[in-house]
């Protein structure tokens, strides 16, 4: 049996990583509701959102853990600023 983490293993603690100041603010609730998760599912997503957006090398999450990097949609509308 290999004692080597699964790039699964790497991956969830880069993420965790990522999430460190959620993790400690969940730590502290005292009573977990439906809002309450929900509220924290919102701010993890938001979170790995804005941390696609400023990554130096995009994709780099992906690649860095062996897995491939999606393409981007040539489709997709302009976004008006």
């Amino acid at each position: 049996m290999s004692s080597a983490p699964s790039r699964i293993d790497l991956l969830e603690l880069d993420i965790d990583l990522r999430l460190a100041d959620l993790w400690r603010e969940a730590a502290g609730i005292g009573e977990w509701s439906l809002e309450v998760v929900a509220a924290f599912m919102r701010a993890a997503y938001g979170k790995g959102y804005c941390d696609a957006l400023t990554e130096d090398n995009p994709g780099s999450l992906c690649a860095d853990h062996g897995y491939r990097v999606p393409g981007r949609s040539l489709d997709a509308a302009p976004v008006d600023a």
